[in-house]
């Protein structure tokens, strides 16, 4: 009897303990609590969501550990979402011959799902390479959509890309379901009419958005007025003055709750005339949109950033061989990479983003308007005044850090607030009667609720290469040195933020903190460790033994 009920127990015990989860975070960062905004989602869930994670089988240390925070990840989120989240692992390769790979493999990057080459070492097969996947495959309400697990970017080793990864898997599915549960994309309006960009440069940019948000290119000078159902809209580097008119439909937009992302460029820069005189002199745009950011609480200068610490490099010729010209590459000073450092959702965790030409921008007062920057050159770094001579002779001429010395200059900054109209008290009565009578939208001289506007000094940010022979490339690669900056995810994060009130980006500013052990202490303290880590735990087991038999035996021998 005392066995069946002892087995009877456990049974009972493993039962709840695998239907019912409960942990105490006990991590300075809370990397096991899920954000309010997540919790809010999926307790808030209609529809059962099946996530398929391709990270089953046999892989080197760090991707089972990415395999294992992601189940780690997954049981939280079900925890809170109950039977309404189903999460499993496979292996799309797994039992399937060399023929019928072929096609899985069409499949799965039709889909977006990239794969990895992965070289292995083992004793039995020596150097192998091994093809795998990276992501899960988020199905929710009829639609999927593919999560990417690990992160790759320039600058982190690769324990500090799996650590990131692990950050942003809590966010990277909350979002995906997020996105998934609208029965419709969120509609967004690309500005054209003054020369913005739109081509084959800004392919990848359109392409990102189109995955997410529903994108409609809006010609500003032929419509009177923007619409409100347009959540935001992007202003991407126009090229010819924007007059009092289309200013006036962008303020209307605001005063009736819409968001912007301007992305702009004051300076006409060439780079095109370096190759034929190996200079040229900064041009002004005459964009004529001082007025109204200098309203909403910034300005962007007519200058052009230097940043000797953090820039790209960019080819030129040194010298001739022969026949054939040598060439290296050389840090071209107005072409800053930026490292954000602010804590805001939008830049938190992103490691670096590329600029070309990039302005510098000034916050202005600007009363109920709160302004964050959310991205700075870094400490060796100036600018140079309109009109600025650019000139490749400057790179046979090391300059010195001493010369920089206008650091943290700022190049992105984030507008909330209820902004006031930039025409208050200066439209005449008898437009005001047009609007009202013959329009029907009525003059707005501030908005009923707070929105939001980001401001970008750099026209070029969101664009991509291109090449004759590859089309367009990715947005933020760096052909030169074949890196992958975080343009595209500042991107997405910009709009999200602008678009989404669900507050979701939250869960992009959890950090799990790598904390590395002292290499000087440990080899100094081993033994002690080890004698701490091995031998105590064996003394206290054969003591707390001897004194339980030492009893027992005492017990019975008093029975007797």
């Amino acid at each position: 009897m005392r066995l069946l009920i002892l087995a009877a127990i456990l049974v009972g015990v493993n039962i709840l303990a695998a239907r019912f989860h409960a942990g105490l975070d006990l991590t300075k960062e809370k990397r096991f609590t899920l954000s309010a905004p997540t919790k809010k989602l999926l307790r808030n869930m209609d529809d059962v969501a099946v996530i398929e994670v391709y990270l089953k089988g046999d892989f080197p240390a760090g991707f089972q550990r990415l395999a294992t925070a992601t189940r780690e990840r997954l049981q939280t989120l079900r925890n809170v979402a109950g039977n309404k989240l189903v999460y499993k692992f496979t292996n799309p390769f797994e039992g399937k011959s060399e023929e019928e790979k072929g096609p899985i493999f069409q499949q799965m990057s039709a889909k977006g799902i990239m794969p990895l080459n992965l070289q292995t070492k083992s004793e039995e097969e020596g150097y192998a390479e091994k093809i795998i996947f990276p992501y899960a495959m988020v199905r929710y309400k009829g639609k999927e959509m593919p999560v990417r697990l690990l992160e790759n970017n320039m600058g982190f080793n690769p324990l500090e890309n799996l650590t990131n990864s692990e950050n942003l898997l809590e966010y990277k599915f909350a979002s995906a379901i997020n996105t998934l549960s609208k029965p419709e994309q969120t509609e967004i309006a690309y500005i054209v009419g003054h020369g913005e960009t739109l081509g084959f440069n800004t392919y990848d940019m359109l392409t990102t958005l189109a995955t997410q948000y529903k994108v409609d290119t809006f010609d500003l000078t032929a419509n009177m007025y923007i619409p409100k159902y347009y959540k935001a809209i992007i202003i991407n580097r126009p090229t010819t003055p924007i007059d009092d008119r289309e200013k006036f439909k962008i303020d209307q937009y605001v005063m009736n709750g819409g968001q912007i992302l301007w992305v702009v460029d004051q300076l006409f820069t060439p780079m095109d005339s370096l190759q034929k005189n190996a200079q040229f002199v900064t041009l002004d745009y005459g964009l004529e949109i001082d007025d109204i950011l200098f309203k909403w609480g910034v300005r962007v200068n007519l200058d052009v950033i230097e940043d000797q610490q953090q820039c790209l490099p960019i080819p030129i010729t040194v010298g001739m061989q022969g026949d054939r010209p040598q060439i290296q590459l050389r840090p071209w000073i107005y072409y800053p990479v930026f490292t954000p450092s602010a804590d805001h959702p939008i830049v938190k965790n992103i490691p670096a983003i590329m600029s070309r030409f990039a302005n510098s921008m000034d916050t202005i007062a600007a009363p109920g308007i709160k302004k964050t920057i959310l991205l700075q050159s870094s400490k060796y770094s100036r600018v140079s005044n309109f009109p600025a001579r650019i000139s490749l002779s400057m790179l046979k001429f090391p300059m010195g850090p001493e010369m920089f010395n206008k650091p943290y200059r700022t190049a992105a900054v984030l507008l909330e607030g209820k902004f006031k109209s930039t025409f208050e008290n200066r439209l005449a009565p008898a437009f005001l009667s047009i609007l009202q009578d013959s329009l029907k939208r009525p003059y707005k001289p501030a908005p009923d609720t707070a929105t939001r506007m980001i401001v970008i000094s750099d026209g070029e940010m969101f664009e991509n290469d291109f090449s004759r022979s590859e089309g367009p490339m990715e947005m933020g690669y760096w052909r030169y040195t074949q890196t992958r900056f975080s343009n595209k995810e500042f991107l997405l994060n910009c709009v999200q933020y602008l678009t989404d009130n669900s507050g979701l980006l939250e869960a992009r500013s959890k950090e799990v903190v790598l904390r590395k052990l002292d290499g000087k202490r440990v080899m100094k303290e081993k033994t002690k460790w080890r004698i701490v880590n091995i031998a105590v735990p064996i003394a206290l087991v054969l003591i707390f033994a001897s004194a339980y038999i030492f009893f027992r035996k005492r017990k019975y021998e008093k029975i007797n």
